[in-house]
């Protein structure tokens, strides 16, 4: 069953949902101001046990075409010289999504993971399209690895994450750089990912089919608010899970968070399974209990703080800022 204060906050808070037979005559731009201002809503609760942190300051980082604006968060226990650090792709379909929707996503992940943490805001559908949020990632990757020294990031020790969409780009960073031969990021850590863009509606659903931040009908609206050409719905820069077989060979390790109530989790169950079967490190941890796109819900229930704190210490230990028996 649902984790009952999450299923009371759902019961309250009512995400626009997208009911139409096609999308030919929509009004794009009133629609996705719609969803993007319940999205607001929902996902920036304040919290009066915030953690504690060193630094929170905002950055320019090099995207595709320009500056991009991101958000670094240095914990407490991060030292004064290099260390490893995480960077983080938000979630919401490639719509919707900012640094102060994923802020206390990311407080909570430095402040457990004992890492520095770099969020991205990366350009957003349907004002741009495909697959300019991928090139942005891959540009702000890039960038980054250049400026490592700068922001006191140890380049052999740095992490790509995400939840969702933001999973998406992350893997997406992995397999493109595996493909160009760049530099690889450490590590991966995978929340409830995107991993293909193709179908979700033959899936049997029942509470989320009219669910929280993903369903079979805003599944459909993100996709074609992104992709504008059906061909490129299997693109493995959008969909990492149909990428050739030479692309995940040699994958850093991964760690994924599902939920037991997401229509997403059997592909991303799928998307671990075949980094397994090519020699990948994976492990996850699953939380029947769980809605997609949960972990924005930290105001609402502590079991989320909890499994946002698990999912930092699993990859502060794994980026050695952590000892095996630290939490």
């Amino acid at each position: 069953m649902i984790e009952k204060t999450i299923r009371a906050f759902l019961d309250q808070v009512k995400f626009p949902e997208i009911i139409v037979p096609d999308f030919s005559g929509l009004d794009w731009v009133q629609t996705t101001d719609r969803l993007r201002q319940s999205f607001y809503r929902a996902s920036r609760a304040i919290e009066s046990d915030a953690p504690m942190l060193a630094e929170m300051s905002n950055l320019p980082v090099e995207g595709a075409d320009g500056t991009l604006q991101a958000r670094l968060y240095v914990p407490l226990a991060a030292g004064i010289g290099a260390g490893p650090a995480i960077v983080f792709f938000h979630g919401g379909g490639f719509v919707l999504g900012d640094l102060d929707s994923h802020d206390m996503i990311c407080r909570r992940l430095a402040h457990a993971a004992r890492c520095r943490v770099i969020s991205i805001d990366y350009r957003l559908a349907p004002e741009h399209k495909f697959p300019l949020a991928h090139l942005d990632a891959e540009a702000a990757w890039s960038w980054i690895i250049g400026h490592a020294d700068h922001l006191k990031f140890d380049p052999e020790r740095i992490a790509v994450a995400g939840d969702s969409a933001g999973g998406n780009l992350a893997a997406f960073v992995c397999q493109e750089m595996n493909r160009q031969g760049g530099p690889m990021p450490a590590y991966q850590l995978l929340l409830y990912p995107l991993v293909q863009f193709v179908d979700i509606r033959s899936k049997k659903l029942t509470f989320q089919e009219g669910g929280f931040f993903i369903s079979p009908n805003l599944y459909d609206y993100f996709r074609d608010a992104y992709i504008e050409h059906k061909t490129d719905r299997m693109d493995p820069r959008v969909s990492p899970l149909f990428a050739e077989d030479e692309d995940f060979r040699g994958l850093p390790p991964a760690h994924f968070v599902l939920c037991g109530w997401d229509p997403l989790k059997d592909e991303g169950r799928a998307y671990a399974d075949k980094l397994a079967s090519f020699g990948v490190p994976v492990t996850i941890r699953e939380h029947p209990g769980m809605v997609h796109g949960f972990m924005n819900m930290t105001a609402v229930s502590n079991a989320v703080r909890e499994a946002i704190h698990d999912c930092g210490v699993v990859a502060g230990r794994a980026l050695g800022a952590l000892k095996p028996t630290e939490n």
